[in-house]
């Protein structure tokens, strides 16, 4: 009785399998066209995908770069306005920015927000460094305390606190104190002075080698009378 039963149920499968194939087949036959349609085009997307990444895009990023040379190197000979604009024949990062975007790196957002800074540009200063997205701890950073320095100087205090609280953040050691020392000031500046204290001592407990903390005590003094 047990193998009946048993056989009962294994022809009940295969009859369940041979359904399946045959509805799976039916659909097909129906559908086939469609179904190779929809290949095709899978198909004729990724090779077009590849061969925009291949043939466009790294190109163009090749020549990002190439271009970008010359602007970093007015960067770093301090000459900003340089730099941003370039002279004519050579592009500056605001140019390199319109017609490539971050194919250069998303490091030119970095670079023009810097140099509108130092030109006293700090509207146009935030509105590059805002868009800088580098994952890089230093450089991330560097562009959020650069934001805190801009507002500084549009005399928003709040924004400039909430900047370099940020760039304390994800500050490598190094820098941190730096970036501690300005919150402060700002904090000062918001008549805020147990909070700026805070980050005096930080500086003087924490960053005890740093340059910052060689005249720490004459902050600490300050805020503490």
């Amino acid at each position: 009785m047990a193998q009946k039963n048993l056989k009962e149920k294994e022809a009940q499968r295969q009859e369940n399998i041979e359904q399946t194939v045959s509805a799976t087949e039916q659909f097909y036959n129906e559908n086939k066209k469609v179904i190779w349609g929809v290949v095709a085009a899978v198909l004729v997307i990724g090779l077009g995908i590849l061969a925009y990444n291949k043939f466009i895009y790294q190109p163009k990023c090749v020549e990002a770069m190439q271009q970008c040379y010359p602007a970093e190197m007015s960067f770093q000979n301090g000459e900003y306005d340089l730099a941003l604009n370039g002279d004519g024949n050579n592009l500056g990062f605001a140019d390199i920015i319109a017609d490539y975007g971050t194919k250069a790196g998303k490091a030119v957002y970095l670079y023009a927000g810097i140099c509108e800074l130092q030109l006293g540009n700090n509207e146009e200063a935030l509105s590059y460094l805002k868009k800088y997205k580098g994952k890089e701890p230093i450089l991330a950073a560097r562009a959020k305390a650069c934001e805190g320095d801009a507002y500084v100087a549009l005399g928003d205090y709040n924004a400039a606190v909430r900047a370099y609280k940020a760039a304390v953040d994800c500050a490598d050691n190094m820098f941190a104190a730096g970036y501690l020392l300005k919150e402060g000031s700002a904090l000062e500046a918001l008549g805020q002075k147990a909070e700026a204290l805070a980050c005096y001592k930080t500086v003087e407990n924490d960053y005890p080698q740093s340059i910052e903390a060689y005249d720490i005590a004459k902050y600490i003094a300050r805020v503490s009378e």
